[in-house]
């Protein structure tokens, strides 16, 4: 009898001690579960009004063979450049760029515009391996270079550029514009400087691509000409780790390339991944061209930020949940959820680079972090086991 006593006793205290703690806990928490969702604050930034830039150079551009010359020459203008002359051997891409820029005067040749002492700068969006080796002769001649990515294809170019460029104190600028053309990207980095979601930890991104075969010129299919997946791709990636970790370290963990759907073009690489890390960070990148036509622009591109306070994702140019537009940035922290319309965000790069053009600073992009990120891309393209194919 004395047993059975005790036991009701511990129970009824058992019991009371379970409706004391529930009395503790907040009153909605049995309204709403341990898992309930609100919508996110939505701020669409306006865009400022930006003051004219402060310095001006002249610059010419020398290969045109990917559309993203549009996007560095637009870059250049905007920030105070002002575009002299092309040189291009392919009549019907220079077409296309006399009718965007009817101003620019048609060189003759690539000697024209290296002789001429008026340009400060050249960029370029030659085939993938042209690139260095034009980079060098412009350093070589007494000019800042800046190349669509990817800006260097090989160690070997890798090792003569930077050679070169340690001997004449040019600048060699990539234009990774998977950060740097993108305003959700640039207002990141912004979020992240400011401390908005602690110590970055980690990065995750992916960059999808729409395959679309029949625009794609000859060299696009062949590594050896443009590069391979992780080099190409991959280098935004690269690129984005270490600037939003703040790395001026960092290694390959692992690299993988494939050719899962395209037997047509054997030496084409329609996947890759890969893992990167430094002292104080870790990051994993995703790269292919399986993005379906049902999707209405080039490719679902995204950004993961993992901090010690929080999150932010970027959903570069589209969201498919329906916001219309692209830049979309959202931020998760120990504080509130916030959603950031980002269309109208100032990119300075280009701004940036002209002033740096006429300054030798190092404003837009610091060299050693242009050639880190390279050096990235091109080891893990170096080590990428491939994946058999079924």
């Amino acid at each position: 009898m004395q047993v059975k006593r005790r036991k009701f006793l511990q129970q009824s205290l058992a019991s009371a001690a379970g409706l004391f703690a529930a009395g503790m806990l907040p009153d909605d928490m049995f309204e709403k579960g341990l898992h309930h969702t609100s919508h996110p604050e939505e701020i669409i930034l306006k865009p400022g009004i930006r003051p004219k830039p402060k310095e001006s150079i002249k610059f010419s551009v020398i290969g045109i063979n990917h559309n993203h010359i549009n996007g560095m020459v637009n870059a250049l203008v905007g920030g105070g450049g002002e575009l002299v002359s092309v040189f291009a051997r392919e009549a019907d891409l220079l077409r296309g760029f006399t009718r965007t820029y009817p101003n620019v005067k048609v060189a003759k040749s690539e000697e024209e515009i290296l002789e001429d002492k008026s340009i400060q700068l050249v960029a370029t969006s030659a085939i993938p391996v042209e690139r260095a080796p034009l980079g060098i002769r412009v350093m070589k001649a007494g000019k800042d270079f800046m190349a669509d990515k990817p800006g260097i294809v090989t160690f070997e170019q890798f090792e003569q550029v930077k050679k070169v460029q340690k001997e004449t104190k040019r600048i060699y600028s990539i234009l990774f514009s998977e950060r740097l053309d993108v305003p959700a990207a640039v207002k990141a980095g912004e979020l992240v400087q400011a401390g908005a979601i602690g110590k970055v930890v980690q990065t995750l991104g992916i960059g999808p691509h729409k395959m679309q075969t029949r625009i794609r010129p000859d060299w696009f299919f062949d590594p050896d000409r443009a590069g391979g997946v992780l080099c190409d791709i991959g280098s935004h990636q690269c690129d984005q780790f270490l600037f939003y970790t703040g790395s001026k370290q960092a290694e390959v963990n692992f690299a993988q390339i494939a050719n899962f759907n395209n037997p047509q073009y054997p030496k084409f690489q329609d996947f890759g991944d890969m893992s990167v890390r430094s002292p104080h960070a870790t990051g994993y990148i995703r790269i292919d061209w399986f993005t379906p036509d049902g999707l209405s622009t080039w490719g679902d591109g995204r950004m993961f930020i993992l901090g010690t306070e929080g999150y932010i994702e970027l959903r570069k140019y589209i969201d498919i949940t329906g916001r219309e537009g692209a830049n979309h940035l959202f931020l998760v922290n120990q504080k509130e959820m916030k959603y950031y319309n980002c269309t109208d965000v100032h990119k300075p790069y280009g701004e940036q680079l002209v002033s740096d053009v006429v300054n030798r600073t190092e404003t837009a992009m610091t060299q050693d972090h242009c050639f880190l990120a390279t050096e990235l891309a091109l080891t893990a393209q170096k080590v990428a086991k491939r994946i058999a194919e079924r």
